[in-house]
């Protein structure tokens, strides 16, 4: 048996599965600490069907506690960004157009040394230790406790910044450092961005995963605990200290993949209604589609894996408002403070889910409290909300064809059972934990993303080291052998650089070890624990 988690901004959603069937499902309200919740949901899933905490195998967590803190600019550990490009690269410093509420709150604090690669591999400047020395010494003396680094064209060849690592832990007993190539992906600015928010969250990091694994070892669930990330795969406690950044939207990813296991439909338009915001996102092959452009996250832009998800302010709890003749419906939501706010639960906001409640859609709280809204007021708020879900899913779709559209989540109960954009309308059982279900049978990943210099006649031997080096790095992270396959492969040509250069991204997905106790991390540990 498995536990899956998803900490939403309303509802934290548990199930409890036995294989491919559903024993339990749990829906509570979020807590301001999200410990208590998830607590919560566990116990109350004992309460729906008893199991004993020694068979389960594995408790799979999807949590918001990563990217909360990148836009709110809390709980940062001061930290420092060391590229490695000189003479090339001054223009821009790192940093550069980051929110300044967050760079004072990672304490801003930016170097530049030589180092460095072209596309092809060859050294733009040797490393200069002097100039490393005097960072660590800087560092010390600020008590900068995590460091970003990022090289010129590291994708290509990392021998530089594994190189500065290894010098900086040896001066500076106890430092975190980020490595830009396990983290981002080509474009030196965004690759950069991401790493040093992934540094910036290593302390976070180890608080929450080793509270999470107190936590839950205090009820009594010892088995090993992995996160979600934000693409449909897991990764054990191990790796999240390292890469706690891989968490950022996996809330929506959750709900996606839970949606296309729930339905039994791969390809399809997925429409998550929560509590507090819509996510929209396009399935493919039963994964969500990756977002082709730089994401930004908390004003910053970062270009590492994030789905392709469209989220605005409407929910269950979205608050409702008419003026004028005009009803809007958000962005604003009262969030876990729904069954204390909303007209349904003897409050005094009216919400999304009073109008649905109103309209004899759904069965929640005492519909005798709603009884007396104006019917027109409840048909153009529905209608509001309903425009605006196909407005999104038309923009998602790649084509003018139809697509079918699975509905998932609490507040998809705000919406009827034909859309215009869609062939079919699927709102399959359990569609208001698919997060959660999303999260129990997620699998494990292992991607690259480089750039080949492909010599005539090498195609396929370049395709082939992609295709292996992701294999490996699923292995690693905790897939079992034998259940891995290649999920994804694309090749795109950069015709702006000489030599044949051509991006490869390869994907490759295996279920979870079932002899795994504790997954291993896909790349060595640095740094204090």
């Amino acid at each position: 048996m498995r536990i899956g988690i998803d900490v939403g901004g309303t509802n934290t959603d548990a199930v409890l599965m036995d294989g491919d069937s559903v024993l339990a499902d749990a829906k509570v309200t979020t807590t301001p600490d999200v410990t208590d919740g998830i607590v919560r949901a566990v116990q109350d899933l004992r309460g729906r069907r008893d199991f004993d905490p020694a068979a389960v195998t594995g408790v799979m967590l999807g949590t918001t506690h990563f990217i909360n803190a990148i836009v709110e600019a809390r709980d940062l550990a001061p930290t420092a960004a060391v590229r490695l490009g000189l003479p090339a690269t001054q223009s821009l410093p790192p940093l550069v157009e980051w929110p300044e509420n967050l760079v004072n709150a990672i304490g801003g604090h930016t170097y530049m040394c030589h180092g460095g690669h072209e596309y092809d591999g060859r050294v733009i400047s040797k490393l200069v230790p002097a100039e490393l020395h005097r960072i660590a010494d800087e560092l010390t003396a600020n008590e900068v406790r995590s460091v970003a680094v990022t090289s010129v064209f590291s994708l290509v060849n990392a021998e530089f910044e594994l190189e500065v690592a290894e010098i900086l832990t040896e001066r500076v007993p106890g430092l975190r450092v980020s490595l830009s190539h396990e983290v981002g992906r080509t474009g030196l600015l965004e690759r950069e961005n991401a790493t040093v928010i992934n540094a910036a969250l290593g302390e976070l990091a180890e608080r929450i995963c080793d509270g999470m694994v107190e936590t839950l070892g205090a009820i009594g669930l010892h088995a090993p605990l992995y996160l979600s990330q934000n693409d449909g795969t897991l990764m054990g406690v191990d790796y999240a200290r390292q890469y706690p950044v891989m968490t950022f939207a996996s809330g929506p990813t959750n709900s996606m993949r839970g949606a296309a296991y729930l339905s039994g439909v791969d390809d399809c338009a997925v429409v998550d209604v929560g509590g507090t915001t819509t996510d929209v996102g396009i399935l493919h092959r039963g994964f969500p589609r990756e977002a082709s452009t730089e994401v930004s996250v908390g004003g910053i832009r970062t270009n590492f894996r994030m789905p392709d998800v469209l989220s605005f302010g409407i929910g269950g709890g979205s608050v409702v408002r008419q003026s004028g003749g005009e009803v809007e419906v958000g962005p604003d939501s009262v969030g876990y403070r729904l069954r204390d706010e909303a007209l349904v639960f003897g409050g005094k906001t009216l919400t999304a889910t009073d109008l649905v409640v109103a309209a004899g859609r759904a069965q929640i709280g005492d519909p005798g409290l709603v009884a007396s809204l104006d019917g027109g007021l409840v048909t153009a708020g529905l209608s509001h909300v309903t425009d605006r879900i196909t407005g999104t899913v038309d923009r998602m779709r790649t084509s003018r064809a139809p697509v079918p559209v699975v509905l998932v989540g609490g507040g998809s109960v705000l919406l009827p059972e034909e859309l215009p954009v869609a062939s079919s309308v699927l709102r399959p059982e359990q569609f208001a934990v698919a997060n959660a279900v999303g999260a129990a049978i997620a699998q494990i990943s292992g991607d690259v993303d480089r750039i080949f210099a492909i010599q005539p006649g090498q195609r396929d031997a370049a395709l082939d080291t992609a295709k292996q080096e992701a294999t490996d790095r699923a292995l690693i992270a905790g897939a079992g052998p034998g259940t891995v396959e290649i999920v994804e492969v694309e090749e795109i040509p950069l015709a702006y650089l000489p030599g044949n250069a051509t991006r490869i991204r390869v994907k490759a997905v295996g279920d979870l070890a079932r002899d795994a106790s504790a997954p291993s991390t896909a790349a060595p540990f640095r740094g204090a624990r």
